[in-house]
């Protein structure tokens, strides 16, 4: 008798105690598994809701670098892929997990993933937020076979010192839909982050400005101080098919 409470003491505890964990998870507790499938099902999911792009890096032609704008508090940063492009983008059973460590960009308003591929894939971005689950657009590697075009080709118009107008042209490729800019000061912070639909950008108008990342009003340019111009000519499928980056020094 004494055996059997005894038993029946421990099952009960093992309960509590099982409960007690479950119980102290929240909805921003990871889930460990490498399938974006078991991800998607285990949290409200909202899709096209993060900010991300890959390009060819510039340190070897078999290298990616993806990129994602992670807005304040979010947390879990994820990036998964495919096996291979041929396999369907939207079907999430497709993605698995890679446990690579994001970076920081521009001291980190972004962060990007560093990737060494032979093959072109596709991969999806994901971070929680306030619990729920984040994910981007599906991205297209072509590192391959329309590697990332890099140039410094770019006008920066000071008729206005401090409010520069830049103007670039489309490079070796003719299919990007968006353009994103960044203005950056000598230290490599990032002032203002914005996305035009346009070939040009003045600091700091926004009236050709479809997306803005620049979390705060950027301050004025300095006369006699030096700064960076970087911009990102995007495809429809998320690939960074130009990237221009310029130092510039604003000239009274």
């Amino acid at each position: 008798m004494i055996k059997t409470v005894s038993i029946l003491c421990n099952y009960i505890l093992l309960v509590v105690l099982v409960g007690v964990v479950f119980g102290c998870q929240n909805d921003d507790t990871p889930i460990q598994d490498d399938s974006l499938a078991t991800l998607v099902a285990n949290y409200d999911t909202k899709i096209d809701n993060v900010i991300a792009c890959a390009a060819t890096s510039l340190v070897a032609t078999d290298q990616i670098e993806a990129f994602v704008y992670p807005r304040p508090g979010v947390t879990d940063l994820r990036y998964f892929e495919t096996d291979s492009i041929t396999v369907d983008k939207n079907d999430y059973q497709n993605y698995t997990q890679i446990p690579l460590e994001a970076s920081a960009v521009f001291n980190g308003h972004l962060q990007k993933f560093t990737r060494q591929l032979t093959q072109e894939k596709w991969v999806i971005i994901t971070f929680l937020e306030a619990g729920v689950l984040q994910l981007s657009n599906p991205i297209r590697l072509k590192h391959n076979t329309r590697p990332t075009e890099f140039s410094t080709a770019v006008t920066i118009d000071q008729q206005q010192p401090t409010m520069p107008r830049f103007e670039w042209q489309d490079g070796i490729y003719q299919d990007n839909t968006i353009y994103f800019q960044v203005l950056s000061n000598a230290n490599n912070d990032l002032l203002s982050g914005t996305y035009t639909l346009d070939t040009h950008f003045q600091y700091y108008k926004t009236a050709n400005v479809v997306l803005n990342v620049t979390e705060s009003t950027p301050p004025a340019l300095v006369n006699g101080s030096d700064y960076g111009f970087t911009l990102m000519g995007v495809s429809e499928d998320n690939w960074v098919n130009l990237w221009i980056e310029k130092s510039f020094t604003i000239t009274p």
